[in-house]
Formats: C-alpha cells, structure tokens, sequence
C-alpha cells in the first residue's frame, strides 16, 4: 500500500506554515540533480543537501503560523535546512544510504520523491510549451521497427502513442490556466502602459515562438501520414517474419496476449486508432483553445483602450463639479432640454434568435457484399415501380391533355374536359395546376376563371371553371 512504511506521513512535509518552504528545496534539490543545471552527482552527501537548501529557503517565503509557533524557531538558515533534511528523510521524500567502506552518508531522492517532486517543478515552470515529441518518437520507433526488425522498438512505440492524447490535454489546461493568469494580472495592474507592455511581451516571447511555429511544424497531422505508410509496410511483411515477431512479442508482453487476437495486429491498430482520435478530437479541441485565447486577447486590448480613454477624459471631474453646484436643478434643467431629442431603443427579444448548429449526418462506411435478389424481391421492385409511375403526373402531360380537349378553341369548360380512361381521369385532377407559374411555358399561358356552379361527371364532382388560353406578354 502507499501509506505504509515508510511512506506512512508522505505529504506531511507539505502541510502547516513552512510547505513553501519545504517545496522550494525540493525543487532546487531536483534542478541540481536532474536537469541540464546539475553541478551534483547524484549522491549527495549531508553537507552539500545543507548548502542547497540554505540557498533554497532564502528564496521561499514563510506563510503565517495558524498554532501560534514563535518566529524564533529556528537560529539560523543552516538549523533550518537540518530540520528540512530530516524531515524528508522521515516522511519518505529522501533516503539515507551509508557506504560501508567509507562510512560516508549519502542522501538520494526516493522513486516516490523524485516522482512527485517533478510536477513540482514543473508547474513552477513559466514557459507555455507544447510537448509534441511523443508524436516524433512514435514515427521514430516504428521506424526502427521496420528497419531492425526488434520488437522492443515496438513497445516503445506503442508506449509513446499513448502519450500523444495526453499532451494535447496538457497544453489545452495550460493554456486556459495562462489564460486566466493573464486576466488577473492585467486585472491587478495599476498603470495601464505597463499592463499592455506586459501583455505584449507575452505574446511576442511566449506565445508566437512556443505555439504558432510548433503548432505547424510539430502537428500530429504532418505525421499522421508517415506513421500510416510505415504500419503499411509493417503489414506487408512476409508471413515467416510476422510470425516470428508474434512469437516474440506474446513472450515480451504476456499482458496483451488473448485468445484468436494477434499481439502485433492489436498493437498496430491501437497506434492508428491513437492517431487518429489525436487528429480528430484532440487537435480540434487545441485549437477551440487557441481560439477562446486569441478572443481573450482582443478583449483585454479593448478594456486597456477603455481604460486608457477614460484616464484622459473629464467626466468625473465633471461630475463632481456638478455635485458641488448649488444651482444643480438648473444644470440638470438645462441638460434635460438638450437631450430631448435623444431616443432609448431595446432590442426586440422575439427577434433574437440562436443559431443551430448543423448536425453532420453520420456516415456509413461498413462495407457490405453485394446479394443478388431473388424472383419475388425483383418483381415487387417492379410492381412498386409501375404503381409509382402509374399515378404520376408531370406539367407537360398535363399542357398536352388540355390543349387536346380544346381543339382549336382557346376556352374550354370544365364540363367538357375527357374523362373516359384513367390516364384522363388522373389528368382532370390535376387540371387546375396547369394555371400555376411551373407549368406555364414560355409561349402561352393558361387562366383559370370559376363560374360559381358545381359540375359533375362519372368520376368527379367539382366547381365548375374555365380554363382560357392566352399568349404571353
């Protein structure tokens, strides 16, 4: 369990007044250690721990004591960084090695520590940075795959693709984080110049370099296609190899290993399907963020513009010379009558409407084989058909059945339209519809005038109408 000896009291170094503190010497111990400002190799005795924490604890600030401790605990620095070192020592963070053949203590992080002290140090960081290099080493891996042929280049590849969502997810918290930080602070500004000033240098230092120049070169989208052709190629390799890479890799990795699954397909589908989930939903939702940032952005040059027209405007000093006046109902009197013509109008809410947004129809891409259908599926394809075309009717059936009945007339009653089939049954239903606009032609056109008396005949019963034809103007 994680709560166990000696890791039983692992985060009490981090609560009461002096966590600060306490965080700050871990991450000076750690940049000392672990990154490209080492001057220590990695045992560290009990003197070099003291040197660095002193230099630590100068920088950290000691929070107010809630218990009422006295400020007096500790007489100097070195005292301090003792008590510190203990501490870590104690609760888990540090381990205490001693060398039998010097005698000699040594004080190196343990794995839980140098683990947990990490994000520590990494959220002190001030630098947006967008931590692409899974995607590289993924191509990077598979293609020493295929070059070698070893399987544990494989692995690593299978390894970093993992990693790919989670970067996007990384860059997109701290850019909303950067994005609120910004907000307070050009909030918290007193001088608006330097605000501004502020703000651009972020932009122009932060900003441009880390995400628009990495976003192009390092996007997942530029290696997607390379990672494909490269599972391409991995699949396309001779039976006798892919088997001995299967054989291999059930015997690296026994935890992927199921009945009627192949190890090395599965592998390869789950680096394509990483893939693609990074281009489709995790590269939109980077960009949703960069976007709300820009937007923000344009939001606080507007406020700092505000805020600097207003710096320069006299309203309040006119207010309160106002206020002081004793004639005040004259001036408001006055200011009253030279506003009259001012008008006050509100939006009307019932014509305020929000958009909806399109719904992307899904599209079907399984892939099903053909079936050839039998005589009776055909001939009620058939039947359906002729039915349909059956009772259909189109506008130039319709011109043709009237300008018959007319002869050479160019009026005609709806009493002497024929009705003595069914095509001229189904065409006297639709008789009026020759009078609208898509069934005039370009030569003539037909009117339609109702005499107010009802007809029959053996297939309808109707208001009587003539149908006239007239040229077009």
């Amino acid at each position: 369990m994680f709560f166990a000896e000696p890791y039983e009291h692992f985060f009490r170094p981090l609560t009461g007044k002096y966590r600060e503190q306490v965080v700050e010497c871990l991450r000076l111990l750690y940049e000392r250690l672990y990154t490209a400002n080492a001057d220590y190799g990695e045992s560290l005795r009990r003197e070099q721990i003291i040197e660095v924490f002193s230099e630590a604890l100068t920088r950290a600030p000691q929070l107010d004591s809630e218990q009422g401790e006295g400020e007096r605990r500790f007489k100097n620095l070195r005292e301090q960084a003792g008590w510190v070192l203990n501490l870590l020592v104690d609760c888990g963070w540090l381990e205490k090695q001693v060398d039998g053949a010097s005698l000699t203590s040594t004080y190196p992080f343990s794995r839980r520590g140098r683990l947990f002290t990490q994000p520590l140090v990494e959220t002190n960081n001030t630098r947006v940075r967008t931590r692409h290099r899974n995607t590289r080493n993924t191509l990077n891996a598979l293609d020493a795959f295929l070059a070698r042929g070893e399987e544990h280049d494989l692995i690593d590849a299978w390894e970093y693709s993992e990693r790919i969502v989670a970067d996007f997810t990384d860059i997109i918290s701290e850019l909303e984080e950067r994005r609120r930080e910004l907000v307070r602070e050009v909030e918290s500004q007193q001088l608006v110049q330097q605000a501004a000033d502020q703000f651009f240098q972020f932009m122009e230092t932060r900003f441009q370099p880390d995400l628009a120049v990495r976003l192009s070169a390092d996007s997942v989208e530029k290696h997607r296609d390379a990672i494909n052709k490269v599972i391409g190629k991995v699949r396309r390799q001779s039976k006798e190899r892919k088997a001995e890479w299967e054989r291999n890799l059930r015997r690296l990795v026994p935890e992927l290993v199921q009945d009627g699954r192949s190890v090395l397909w599965y592998m390869l589908d789950t680096i394509d399907e990483r893939m693609r989930r990074a281009c489709e939903i995790s590269l939109p939702a980077l960009r949703s963020a960069l976007n709300g940032f820009t937007k923000r952005a344009d939001i606080i040059i507007r406020q700092l513009s505000y805020m600097h027209r207003n710096n320069d405007s006299d309203l309040v000093e006119l207010c309160s010379t106002l206020g002081a006046a004793e004639n005040r109902a004259e001036l408001l009197g006055s200011i009253g009558d030279s506003m009259q013509g001012l008008q006050l109008r509100l939006h009307d809410p019932g014509q305020v409407q929000l958009a909806n947004r399109q719904k992307r129809r899904p599209v079907v891409t399984q892939i099903e084989d053909s079936v050839e259908l039998d005589a009776e599926n055909r001939r009620d394809v058939v039947i359906q058909q002729l039915l349909d075309q059956a009772f259909s009717m189109n506008n130039t059936e319709l011109r043709s059945y009237v300008r018959e009945a007319m002869g050479a007339g160019r009026r005609i009653s709806s009493r002497d339209l024929p009705c003595s089939n069914a095509r001229e049954m189904l065409a006297m239903g639709h008789a009026l519809e020759v009078a609208s606009a898509a069934a005039d032609s370009s030569e003539y056109r037909f009117e339609v005038t109702f005499t107010g008396e009802r007809g029959e005949n053996p297939c309808f019963e109707f208001d009587e109408f003539f149908l006239e034809l007239k040229q077009r103007d």
